[in-house]
Formats: C-alpha cells, sequence, structure tokens
C-alpha cells in the first residue's frame, strides 16, 4: 500500500543522494529493497566510503561502530544523516518524525520500541541507535507479528536477539513469528556460544565441533537453564505444541515423544542428541541406522547381503537414466529386480531425468514425466499401486515451486490418470517441495532430500507431516563384490515399495498396432494435445491447423504396416516415426498450404521464387529428403540415386513425391531419424546445453537421445525447442500402446 512518508523518504534519498551514489529509486510510496539498498550506500556516503554497495557489509558496520557507536540527539552528525535514519523507521512502519532531520522525541520512541519488537532493549537501553540496530533498520525483516508468524516462534526470535546480539557474528533477526534460515541459523549460533565456542569459531553451521559438544549437555526431564531453553527453542522452531522454556517439564515431554515418534527417532521423551540434532539440521544425527537407502548403483546378490547386514530393507532404484554414458547402472538393470524378490528386499522407484534447475519443470514436462515414468515401471515390472517418486533434485525457491513444480506435478497428475492410475505418486524434494506438492494434492507421500542441509528449502522448514523417506547421509556399505555407496534414509513406514514384481518387459522390436485400441490412443492424443492449447480442430494464433487430432491419428495407422517394417529393419522404436508424423500433420496450416502451392507455381510455371518447402505427412523439405537418403544411402541403410539438393529438376522430382505420397514421406522420415544418429544438426542449442549427439540407432535409446532425435527432425522450425519439448509425451502416449503390443 502506498504510504506518503515512504514516498517523501524516496524522494529525499533520491535528491540527495541519487548523484552522489549513483542510485535512485521508484518514487512508489511503497517500502523495497531498492529504497533499502539506496539508503544504505546514503549511508555509505554520509560515513566516508566510496566504495558502494547494496550490501550492509562488514566496512559500513565497522566504520559507523568506530565513528557512531551511538546515535541519538546528541551525536547524531548532520540533519541528512538523520533523515536516513527517519527514512529507514518510516519503511519499517515507525514514526520517524517529519523527516525534518531532528532526532526527536518521535525518533527516539521509535527507536524504543523497535528495539522492543526486536528483544534487544535490554541490551540497549533507550532511546539510542546502535550499530548493529541500525544495520537491521536497513533491511526487509519485520519486527512486528506477521501472518502465518505465531507467537511462540516470535518469543523464540526476540530471546535468541537479546541474548546473543552482543556476540560478534550474531546480528539482529527478524521477529515476526515466521521460521526463515536466518531464525533456524541464530539458533544454531546460540548453541555454539552456550558450548563455549568464541566469537569467529561460531559459525552457524551444524558441524563436527557443535555436534561433539552438543553430546554432551543432553537434557531431560526435571532440567533447568539454557539449554533446555535452546532446546525448547528448537521444539517451537521445529512447528511442534512446544514454548520456550527454561523447564523441562511434563508437558515438553510429551511434546518430544510424539515428536519422536513422528520422525523415527527412540520415543524416550528426553532431549537426548539424536532428538536435538533433527531439531537443529535437516540431516540430523548422521549415525543414527538407516532401514532404507536410494542408489545409483545395481544391486547383486552380493551387494543385496551388504544392505541386508546394514540393517536395509528398502532400497531406492532409478527407472530410467538421462544418460548414455555416465553412471551405467543408475537405473534398473535387466535380471536387477529378481535379485529384490529373491533376496527379500524391497524395492521404490525413482523417476529424474535431469530435474536440477526451475527450467527443467513445467506443465509439459510433468505430463511427458508422467506417461515416460509409467512406461518405464511397466517395463521393469513394477505392480499397480506401487508409489514412483519424482524427482525435483535442486533447491526450488518459493516463486519457482508455484511457477515451475506446481504445473509440472499437475503435468504428472494428469499423466498418471490418463494412463488410469496405475501408480501412486510421490515427491523427491526439498521440505519446502515435498510440502508444498503434497499440499497441493499432487503427491501422496515425501522422499525428502534432508541430506542437502544448505537448501533454503530445508533450513527453517519442518519434515512434511507425509514424509516415507528421510535421505540424510552417504555411505559405503560392504566389501569387494559386496561394495556399495548409498544415501542412507530413515523410513517411517508410509511407504515400502514392492518386494514382488510381474515379469518385466524386455527391448524388444515392435510389431503391428492393435487397431483395437486406436479409440484409446486418439483419446489420450486428444487429452493431451488440448491441455496444451492445441484443440482437435481450430486454430493457434489465428492459424488454423488443416489435420484433426482423427485424420492425424487415421494417417498414421494407414501406414503401420510401413512404420512396423521400418522399425524392425532399423532397430528403431515405431513412436520416433510415429511422433515426427503426427506432430507435423497437427501442425500443418494455412501458412504451410500457401508456402506448397508457392512451390509448385514455380516449378511448374517458373512464377515465384519458392523453390522448397516443408511438405508432406512429414512436413520434410526436399532438401532434406535429398540429404537424409544420399547419407543412408551412402551408410548402407537404402539403396538408390544420389540426388543434387542445388539441382531444381531433384527439388521438385522429390518434393513431389514427399507431398503426394504417404509411404514416401514416412520412409524418408525414418531416414531422417538416422542421420540424426550421424550428425545431423538440431536447432539452434542454449548455452550450456546438455544434450550430445546420440548413440546408433538402436531399442534402447535412453530420453536424452530421442529428445535430440525428435529437435534434430524439426531443425528447419524456429521453435525447435519449444516444438521438442512439447512433443516428448506424444512420443511416450505412442510408446505407451507400442510396448503393450511388443510384450503382449
Amino acid at each position: 500500500m502506498r504510504d506518503a512518508m515512504v514516498l517523501k523518504a524516496q524522494r529525499f534519498v533520491n535528491s540527495i543522494y541519487g548523484s552522489r551514489t549513483g542510485t535512485t529509486v521508484q518514487e512508489t510510496g511503497v517500502a523495497d529493497w531498492p529504497t533499502l539498498y539506496a539508503l544504505t550506500r546514503a549511508l555509505q556516503y554520509e560515513l566516508g566510503i566510496t566504495a558502494f554497495s547494496d550490501n550492509f557489509g562488514p566496512t559500513t558496520l565497522n566504520t559507523l561502530t568506530a565513528t557512531y557507536p551511538k546515535l541519538d540527539a546528541d551525536t547524531v552528525p548532520s540533519p541528512d544523516f538523520c533523515r536516513i535514519i527517519q527514512s529507514g523507521l518510516y519503511c519499517k512502519g515507525y514514526d520517524g518524525g517529519d523527516l525534518d532531520g531532528t532526532y526527536g522525541t518521535r525518533v527516539q520512541d521509535a527507536v524504543t520500541r523497535l528495539k522492543s519488537d526486536m528483544g534487544v532493549e535490554q541490551a540497549y537501553p533507550g532511546p539510542v541507535l546502535t550499530p548493529k540496530v541500525f544495520k537491521a533498520l536497513l533491511t526487509m525483516d519485520a519486527y512486528v507479528p506477521g501472518a502465518p508468524g505465531t507467537g511462540q516462534v516470535r518469543a523464540v526470535q526476540q530471546w535468541l536477539n537479546g541474548r546473543y546480539v552482543n556476540r560478534q557474528d550474531f546480528f539482529v533477526i527478524a521477529c515476526d513469528g515466521i521460521v526463515t534460515r536466518d531464525t533456524a541459523k541464530a539458533l544454531l549460533f546460540g548453541v555454539q556460544y552456550e558450548l563455549g565456542m568464541a566469537d569467529g569459531t561460531a559459525n552457524g553451521n551444524f558441524g563436527p565441533g557443535t555436534q561433539s559438544g552438543l553430546k554432551a549437555h543432553p537434557v531431560t526431564h526435571g532440567d533447568t537453564g539454557v539449554f533446555v531453553q535452546l532446546f525448547s527453542a528448537g521444539m517451537v522452531l521445529g512447528r511442534r505444541p512446544a514454548a520456550l522454556t527454561d523447564t523441562f517439564d511434563s508437558a515438553l515431554a510429551a511434546a518430544v515423544r510424539a515428536f519422536q515418534t513422528f520422525a523415527a527417532l527412540p520415543a524416550t521423551g528426553e532431549g537426548d542428541f539424536a532428538t536435538f540434532a533433527s531439531l537443529l539440521a535437516s540431516f540430523g544425527d548422521q549415525s543414527r541406522p538407516a532401514k532404507a537407502c536410494d542408489t545409483a548403483t545395481r544391486i547383486t546378490p552380493a551387494r543385496a547381503a551388504a544392505l541386508k547386514a546394514a540393517g536395509i530393507a528398502y532400497v531406492g532404484r532409478y527407472l530410467t537414466n538421462p544418460s548414455a554414458t555416465s553412471l551405467p547402472e543408475k537405473a534398473i538393470q535387466p535380471g536387477e529386480l529378481d535379485t529384490f524378490a529373491q533376496q527379500g528386499l524391497r524395492c521404490f522407484p525413482i523417476y529424474q531425468t535431469v530435474n536440477s534447475d526451475a527450467s527443467d519443470f513445467d506443465y509439459v514436462a510433468g505430463r511427458t514425466a508422467g506417461y515416460a515414468a509409467v512406461n518405464a515401471a511397466r517395463d521393469h515390472g513394477f505392480r499397480r499401486g506401487t508409489r514412483i517418486f519424482f524427482a525435483v533434485d535442486f533447491d526450488a525457491v518459493d516463486a519457482e515451486i508455484t511457477a515451475n513444480v506446481l504445473p509440472h506435478f499437475k503435468g504428472v497428475n494428469e499423466a498418471m490418470a490418463d494412463s488410469g492410475h496405475p501408480y501412486e505418486i510421490g515427491i523427491y524434494g526439498s521440505r519446502a517441495v515435498c510440502a508444498r506438492v503434497g499440499a497441493a494434492g499432487y503427491s501422496t507421500a515425501s522422499f525428502v532430500a534432508d541430506m542437502s542441509s544448505g537448501f533454503e528449502g530445508n533450513a527453517g522448514h519442518p519434515l512434511p507431516e507425509d514424509w516415507a523417506y528421510d535421505q540424510f547421509v552417504v555411505r559405503t556399505l560392504g566389501s569387494g563384490d559386496g561394495q556399495v555407496e548409498i544415501d542412507a534414509d530413515i523410513a517411517s513406514g508410509r511407504d515400502t515399495g514392492q518386494g514382488a514384481f510381474d515379469r518385466p518387459r524386455p527391448a524388444v522390436p515392435d510389431v503391428a498396432f492393435d487397431a483395437r485400441q486406436v479409440p484409446a490412443l486418439r483419446a489420450d492424443l486428444s487429452r493431451y494435445m488440448r491441455s496444451i492449447g492445441r484443440p482437435d480442430t481450430g486454430g493457434i494464433g489465428g492459424d488454423a491447423r488443416l489435420y484433426t487430432n482423427a485424420q492425424a491419428v487415421a494417417a498414421i495407422q494407414e501406414q503401420d504396416g510401413l512404420i512396423t517394417e521400418l522399425s524392425t529393419t532399423y532397430s528403431m522404436r515405431k513412436a520416433l516415426i510415429q511422433t515426427a508424423v503426427y506432430w507435423a500433420l497437427r501442425d500443418y496450416d494455412l501458412a504451410d498450404q500457401a508456402a506448397d502451392q508457392q512451390v509448385a507455381d514455380h516449378h511448374l510455371t517458373g512464377s515465384g521464387t519458392v523453390k522448397d518447402s516443408h511438405t508432406g505427412v512429414g512436413e520434410i523439405s526436399a532438401a532434406d529428403a535429398i540429404q537424409a537418403w544420399n547419407h543412408c544411402i551412402g551408410w548402407g541403410f537404402a539403396t538408390g540415386d544420389h540426388r543434387d539438393p542445388a539441382k531444381d529438376a531433384d527439388l521438385w522430382a522429390v518434393w513431389q513425391r514427399l507431398n503426394k505420397d504417404d509411404a514416401f514421406s514416412v520412409r524418408t522420415a525414418a531416414l531422417i531419424h538416422l542421420w540424426g544418429t550421424r550428425g545431423r544438426p538440431g536447432g539452434q542449442l542454449p548455452p550450456g546445453d546438455r544434450v550430445t549427439t546420440p548413440r546408433s540407432m538402436r531399442l534402447d535409446l535412453v530420453e536424452f537421445e530421442i529428445t535430440e532425435l525428435l529437435r534434430r527432425y524439426r531443425a528447419w522450425d524456429p521453435d525447435v525447442d519449444s516444438q521438442t519439448h512439447q512433443s516428448l509425451a506424444v512420443y511416450q502416449i505412442f510408446e505407451k500402446y507400442n510396448s503393450i503390443f511388443r510384450n503382449a
């Protein structure tokens, strides 16, 4: 909401310091970080600091401390200096006077109230503004209750501020009742200070020194003192039903016992190290025994024996491996699930491609992931009702969860629904990611990446209520042939994986499409295309598409015998050809039709300059077709005469066949895919693109190789990346039906 005094503060900092510091702000009347950064630079100017920075860092703080350790009516050096203070107060919601440059009664009252709200009024009594309070003033932190904060959390925040603000590396934290990374780190500082760590040694990290010291300070029923306060503060920040107290009474013991039961800790009701550790760091006590693990290594009988000897019952394994070269055993290997069944282990499946950046997540990618995971789970033999954990393997902040992760999981859910709900959906990720995806109704259990304690989504967040597995440390188990590296996981019992499996579906050649399934295929494709804004009829952007969903499926089905033959001949999945043709037909519009007419006019009447266009059921240009055939003839994949794409006669002859002969177009589509495995360039790749040239054509291409082949097929398209991204789900839909028939 627009505030007149904040607006006045913005005009002040712009007019007085804009030219001096090189920083101006928008005069909106709304307090924001740019305004506070500008005030910070204004303060630096007044302190004689010439290297301006948005950060109120050590140089600013030390200079302020050395020059003005206490600011009040007698020591504030100038009216403009005072106006910086007044502006900061108004941005915080306090009465800063009339911005008149006077440290008068209203400013003194505001500073006194500010320190009371912070909890530092005893450490810094009176109306004096001290350097650390000044530093806190020029932040967006709030010191009054805020939604969804609680009074219990605010009491902890104020207590931490009041007790530790005079320590060297402790700075005033927000007192809004909302747990954040800063709140959690402040509690760790408190623990380290009470353990006797010196300034400069205490760092707010739950490292070996802190853990060793804490083991010597358990708390239990009847204890009193500061360690009880720290422990109860941890319970409060962990969102347990407790309050800050210096006495370990029966109420606290009951709350502790409930927390221990929830977190799969021994339910002693005491504040032992393991319990305290779980409250202070997401990974908790890393010496705990684990009943579950996940690994990128094949489980052999020898490794299974090592896992069982260590008490492991549940093992997470990956459904697919996106790479053809790295971590060769990441995906479940042929015959591996037989080992699970024979050795009495249970497997919970994980689906992960890259999933390491927000850009990897959106609705379309979620639809693709859902279809792909179902296909892979069926290939391995996972039975109906198994829960698949879909990975979000990066530290997604709240805005990214909203914009990327939630739409992604909406897509996963809709793909699972299209598939008849064969599997449950789980989520792997930070505590924040798991909690929000679960709250949206998109997952039924969480596999929590608690080993990544530095994640913003873990620090200050409680363990999700629906947690199934809690990943907390890397371990190496066994020796010799039985040695295996694992991520150790605590198991809650909410998910137990699978111990018996259906017969796996091997990577055998594709067979003819059962025409009785055409209506179901058509319905699946229709639902997906509508979900991405491509209805069965009509157009996008005013360009009417000329082929309906039904017509595209019918055209592909008419060529099923040829597509099956090409698949067998070239060890190529039918879905590669089907997807290329389906997408080309559904994308063909009036502009493409006009381009085709211009080509015909050029060669027949000599009018116009358009010699070639992407035409026919595969939307292939004559030049591309000629190059694909020439390459494949040279490699022995096809027979015929070499043609020259620079000759009009050759272009026209091939173009006509593409335009009128559907079988020729379909065969050429297959040859373009073969050309793609031999280096046919794709679209314009973004910097740092992770996709490399696929291996030679085979039935077990991994997901990134499929992606690259579909991208290279449409190398001519200016929207190649977007088109490829959307067509991947189409591939998985075709693969859903092809896999059923070939393994019938």
